[in-house]
């Protein structure tokens, strides 16, 4: 008796996409290849050639394009794996590396095992098209930010400082103090500056009156301290179904914020965290952490905690501090979204009251 895997007998699909073309390979139960070539990245192209096959198993590279595909090709009676080809090395390492032979090795792991390949989930498009929204007000406050530090810098090349305001106010506050020799270079980037505040606010307002439209779960998350609508929005958004988490301390490692490990024998080296997920997500509940530990946030057990992990001393305590309340802070999130619970700051200290 063998002890050999069973293979499907339907045909396998990978696809390479592009972002004009796609070329894909088409893999048969014996491992032969049934077909490949080249197709338009396009809706039309994609379903004409899919909507006309029978059901098969479609893998396809994560990237730009994979969200939009992945439905059509759903929508077309298809299974569809999305696979992160970062974690394969048989894909990102290959010496001979074309999309040719890209589409032909993710047939050919889709076939074998499909967790080879890391697959992922996209979100819904109505949750991507939301989340839309607070990315873009992400670069708001990225361009906002770098032009102010160009100023910032152009001034200090000079021999001059310019006082400390707050980004809202820059633009107004700093005018008097530019040399004159930079005035006129740097006016109208103080007018961009004052632009993009106008619009980093109407962004603000759209997104608080989305979560209170359309998203009322985050109105209990945004009852810890800290946690404003964007980060609740990004939060929900971004995990789209809690129930898909065994439990809640998976989503500090869905979130990149577990660190990584290296263990060989007795040696278990300390190394940084994996930074693996949404990395704006990550760095909201980052900021959330900041102001819970900061002289500003309000006594509360999470708070004690990391305030403890923080005086602990060592290299860099303050940060690993910082990060491993937002760890716990997105476990708590997520246990107070999935269970309907209310935030209780103090529920440590009550129960050992209690005890």
């Amino acid at each position: 008796m063998t002890n050999a895997p069973m293979v499907s007998a339907r045909i396998t699909v990978g696809i390479d996409l592009g972002d004009r073309y796609s070329e894909f390979c088409l893999v048969g139960s014996d491992g032969a290849v049934v077909d490949d070539g080249r197709l338009r990245t396009t809706p039309a192209a994609l379903r004409r050639y899919f909507g006309e096959r029978s059901p098969t198993l479609v893998v396809i590279e994560v990237g730009t394009h994979s969200p939009w595909v992945s439905r059509l090709l759903e929508e077309c009676g298809h299974e569809v794996i999305v696979a992160n080809a970062r974690k394969v090395r048989l894909i990102y390492a290959s010496d001979n590396k074309t999309d040719a032979v890209d589409a032909e090795s993710l047939a050919r792991l889709g076939r074998l095992d499909p967790k080879l390949l890391a697959p992922i989930r996209h979100r819904g498009a109505e949750a991507q098209a939301d989340l839309a929204t607070i990315r873009s007000r992400d670069c708001l406050v990225r361009s906002r930010t770098q032009l102010i530090n160009h100023a910032r810098g152009a001034v200090k090349a000079r021999g001059a400082r310019l006082p400390s305001c707050s980004a809202v106010a820059f633009p107004r506050k700093v005018v008097e103090h530019l040399p004159t020799d930079l005035r006129d270079t740097l006016k109208p980037v103080l007018g961009m500056i004052d632009t993009l505040s106008g619009e980093i606010r109407r962004a603000d307002h759209r997104i608080e009156q989305l979560a209170n439209d359309r998203y009322p779960e985050t109105l209990r998350l945004r009852q810890i301290a800290g946690v404003g609508p964007i980060t609740a929005l990004c939060f929900v958004l971004t995990l789209e179904d809690p129930a898909r988490f065994p439990n809640s301390r998976s989503v500090g490692a869905y979130l990149g914020m577990c660190p990584r490990r290296r263990d060989s024998g007795a040696h278990s080296p300390q190394l940084r965290i994996t930074k693996s997920g949404d990395s704006m997500l990550r760095r909201l509940l980052v900021n959330s952490a900041h102001y819970i530990l900061g002289p500003f946030g309000p006594d509360c057990d999470l708070r004690t905690w990391g305030l403890k992990l923080a005086d602990r001393g060592g290299k860099n305590a303050k940060k690993r501090a910082a990060v491993a309340v937002a760890r716990r802070l997105a476990c708590m999130l997520h246990s107070m979204w999935i269970n309907g619970t209310e935030y209780e700051p103090f529920r440590l200290e009550n129960r050992r009251t209690a005890a």
